[in-house]
C-alpha cells in the first residue's frame, strides 16, 4: 500500500471505520438533496434533456459527436444524456438522482485524493464538498449535470497522475490513464481545462520546483486543454452568445471584474451566507479605483506566502490556494460567455474551486489539530473536530434549505427575485412562468396583472403589458390595484391625462390606496393641477406616512410651486425614510441650487451621482451649479 506524499494521517483506520465516514458523506448528501429529488424542470433543463431531439434517436449520438447539437461541444455530457433519456425518459426524478449520485462520488474521491496526499483530516474535505451550499445549484439543477460529472473524472485523473509521479513499473501506462480520464473531463465540461497548471502547482508544491520533467509529463495535457478549449470558445462564439453584444467592456473593465469575482468566490467559499441562483450584476464598464482593491489583496497575500514557501504549511497553503484561484482562471469574465449577460458570478461556475476550497480547510483544520496536540491539548484538539462537525452540520442544514428552491420553476424563480429583485433574468423566467399560467387559466386576473408587472420591467415591453393590464379589468374591473399600476405605466409613457383617469378609478374604487393618491398627485402635477396634487400627496402621506416616494412628489410640488424652503424639508425627510433614493437626492440638490445654497446644492448632486452615475440629467444639473458657485466667485 503506497504512503501518503507528506506524513500519514493519525492511525491507521480500518476498513469498517472507512465504511462507516464513506457511509456519513452517502445519507448527508442524500439528506441535503432530498428536497431537489421530486424537482421539476427549471430554466434551460428543458433545452439540455426534453426539447433535445439528438436525445431521442440512435443516430442523435453521431450527431453528438460530430458538434451538431447543443450550445456547446461536450459530447461525453451529452452521450450521456442521451443514455438516461433512454432510462429515465421525461421523468425529472431519475436525473436528479443522478447527479446526486455523482456529486456524492465526487466527495469520496476527494477525500480519497486527500488521504493520497497525505491531509491529516482528509475525510473533512469530502463532508464539507458534499454539503457545501454553493454545490447544491451544480447538484440541484439537472442542466449541470456537466458539472457533476466532470469533477469526479478529473479526480480521477489526478489521482492517476499521483500513481505516475510517485514512479515504479508501469508509471508510463499510469501517465496515459490520466490523460485519457482528463480527456474524458474535458469532453464532459470545459471549465476542467486548467488542470494542467493544477499539475504545474503539484509539482512546485511537493518538490520546491518544476522540473523540466515535470513541464514534459504536463505537456499533452496542455494539448488536450488548448485544443478542446478553442473548440469550447468557437462554440460559445458562434452558438451560445451568437453574435449578441456580452456587456463585458474593455480590458480594463474585465481586470476589474476578475479581481472582483475571485474575491466574491473566496468570500462566499468562506461564509456562505447569501447563496442564491443569480446573483447582481456589478456595474464595471467604467470601473471605479475601489474595484481594483481585491488585485491589491491577492498581491499582498501572494507575497505573505511566498516568503513561507520554504515552510511546508506555507507551501501547502499555497498550493491550495493557488489551486482554487486557478481553476477559476476560465469564469472570471476576460472570455465572455453567454452567462455573462446575466451575471458576472454563478456557483455553478466554481463548482471544482469549491472542491479545492474544502481540501484547504481540511488540511486548515488537520494543522490545528496538530498544532493542539503537539502542545499536549488532546481535548481542545478533539473541540476541534465538535466544530468542524458543528460548521458542516450548518452547512448542510443550510444546503437542504436551498436545494428545496430547485423544487419547481416557480419556487426558484420566487426565490430568486426575493434575493436579487433587480435581476432582468429572473423577471424574465417570471414572465414565461406567468405566460404558462395565463395559457392555462385565462381568466386568472393575477396572473395577468403580474405578467404585466413583469412586462413593464422590460425594456421595449410596455405595449404588451398594457394589453394585460386591459385584459385583467376587462375580466375584473373592480381591482384597484391593476388601475394603479396601469396608471403607473401609461404615466411612465408620458400619456398623463390617460394615467389619471386610471389613477382616479384606483382611488374611486379603494379610497385608501396610498399609491393611487401618489399617482394621481403625479399625473396632475404634470397637468400643471398643482393645487389638486398637492391636496392628494398629503392624502397619501397621511395614509403612509413612511411613503418616501409620496414626500419626494409631494416636494416636487412644493417647489413648483415656489416654496423650496418647504420642499427642502420633504426631501430631506424622503431621504431619511430611504437614505439610498437616488432621485429624491438629486431633486434636493436642484432645490437647493435654487435657494441659492449652492455649496450645499454641490455637495449633495454629487452625491446623487454616487448613487447613480448614469442618470445624465444629475449631472447636467451638478454642471451647472457648479457654474453659478464658479460665477458668483469671481476671477480669482
Amino acid at each position: 500500500m503506497e504512503e501518503p506524499l507528506y506524513g500519514r494521517e493519525a492511525g491507521r483506520p480500518s476498513r469498517s471505520a472507512d465504511f462507516l465516514r464513506a457511509s456519513a458523506i452517502v445519507l448527508c448528501t442524500f439528506w441535503v438533496f432530498a428536497p431537489a429529488i421530486r424537482g421539476t424542470w427549471l430554466w434551460d433543463d428543458n433545452l439540455e434533456i426534453t426539447e433535445a431531439t439528438a436525445l431521442r434517436t440512435p443516430g442523435g449520438l453521431a450527431r453528438i459527436w460530430l458538434g451538431q447539437a447543443g450550445w456547446d461541444y461536450f459530447p461525453l455530457k451529452t452521450s450521456l444524456q442521451w443514455v438516461q433519456w433512454h432510462l429515465w425518459g421525461d421523468s425529472p426524478a431519475g436525473y436528479h438522482l443522478t447527479n446526486i449520485a455523482l456529486h456524492t462520488l465526487g466527495a469520496l474521491l476527494l477525500w480519497r485524493l486527500m488521504k493520497r496526499l497525505g491531509t491529516p483530516c482528509a475525510w473533512w474535505a469530502g463532508v464539507v464538498f458534499a454539503v457545501h451550499p454553493m454545490a447544491v445549484e451544480s447538484v440541484a439543477w439537472i442542466a449541470e449535470f456537466k458539472n457533476a460529472l466532470s469533477l469526479p473524472l478529473v479526480l480521477l485523473a489526478m489521482g492517476a497522475y499521483l500513481r505516475y509521479d510517485a514512479g515504479g513499473r508501469g508509471s508510463g501506462r499510469r501517465l496515459a490513464l490520466s490523460v485519457l480520464l482528463f480527456f474524458a473531463a474535458i469532453l464532459s465540461k470545459s471549465s476542467v481545462a486548467m488542470f494542467p497548471f493544477v499539475l504545474l502547482l503539484y509539482a512546485w508544491w511537493k518538490r520546491g520546483r518544476i522540473a523540466a520533467r515535470d513541464l514534459r509529463s504536463a505537456a499533452p495535457f496542455f494539448a488536450v486543454s488548448l485544443a478542446l478549449g478553442l473548440v469550447t470558445v468557437w462554440f460559445q462564439h458562434s452558438r451560445a452568445i451568437g453574435g449578441e453584444y456580452i456587456p463585458l467592456g474593455g480590458a480594463i473593465s474585465r481586470i476589474a471584474g476578475a479581481g472582483l469575482a475571485a474575491a466574491f468566490y473566496l468570500e462566499q467559499v468562506a461564509f456562505p451566507l447569501g447563496v442564491m441562483p443569480i446573483y447582481p450584476r456589478w456595474d464595471i464598464d467604467p470601473p471605479s479605483l475601489a474595484q481594483f482593491l481585491p488585485w491589491a489583496g491577492f498581491a499582498a497575500a501572494a507575497a505573505w506566502l511566498w516568503a513561507r514557501r520554504h515552510s511546508p504549511a506555507g507551501r501547502a497553503a499555497a498550493f491550495g490556494l493557488g489551486v482554487f484561484l486557478v481553476n477559476l482562471g476560465p469564469v472570471l469574465g476576460f472570455i465572455p460567455m453567454a452567462y455573462s449577460r446575466i451575471s458576472l458570478v454563478a456557483d455553478h461556475l466554481a463548482y471544482l474551486s469549491v472542491a479545492a476550497a474544502a481540501g484547504l480547510a481540511a488540511a486548515a483544520l488537520g494543522a490545528a489539530e496538530a498544532w493542539l496536540k503537539n502542545r499536549g491539548l488532546r481535548l481542545h484538539s478533539i473541540a476541534c473536530s465538535g466544530l468542524a462537525g458543528a460548521a458542516c452540520l450548518g452547512l448542510a442544514w443550510e444546503s437542504r434549505a436551498y436545494a428545496a428552491s430547485f423544487s419547481s420553476e416557480a419556487a426558484s424563480v420566487t426565490y430568486a427575485l426575493r434575493c436579487n429583485p433587480g435581476s432582468w433574468f429572473a423577471h424574465f423566467r417570471m414572465g414565461n412562468l406567468l405566460r404558462e399560467a395565463v395559457k392555462i387559466f385565462p381568466g386568472a386576473i393575477e396572473a395577468r396583472s403580474n405578467l404585466g408587472n413583469v412586462l413593464f420591467g422590460q425594456r421595449g415591453r410596455a405595449e404588451e403589458a398594457v394589453a394585460e393590464y386591459e385584459q385583467a379589468l376587462r375580466i375584473f374591473p373592480q381591482s384597484a390595484e391593476v388601475h394603479c399600476n396601469l396608471g403607473n405605466l401609461l404615466f411612465e409613457a408620458g400619456r398623463h391625462r390617460e394615467a389619471a383617469a386610471q389613477f382616479k378609478e384606483a382611488v374611486r374604487l379603494l379610497p385608501s390606496y396610498a399609491a393611487a393618491h401618489n399617482g394621481l398627485a403625479m399625473a396632475l402635477g404634470e397637468a400643471g393641477q398643482l393645487d389638486e396634487a398637492l391636496l392628494h400627496s398629503r392624502v397619501a402621506l397621511r395614509l403612509d406616512p413612511d411613503f418616501a416616494e409620496a414626500r419626494n412628489n409631494l416636494a416636487n410640488t412644493l417647489l413648483r410651486l415656489g416654496r423650496a424652503d418647504e420642499a427642502i424639508a420633504q426631501y430631506r425627510e424622503a431621504l431619511r425614510l430611504k437614505p439610498g433614493f437616488a432621485q429624491a437626492c438629486g431633486n434636493l440638490g436642484v432645490a437647493l441650487g435654487i435657494a441659492g445654497r449652492l455649496p450645499e446644492a454641490i455637495a449633495v448632486l454629487e452625491r446623487a451621482q454616487r448613487l447613480n452615475p448614469a442618470d445624465e440629467g444629475v449631472r447636467r444639473n451638478l454642471e451647472a451649479v457648479r457654474a453659478r458657485a464658479g460665477a458668483q466667485a469671481g476671477p480669482q
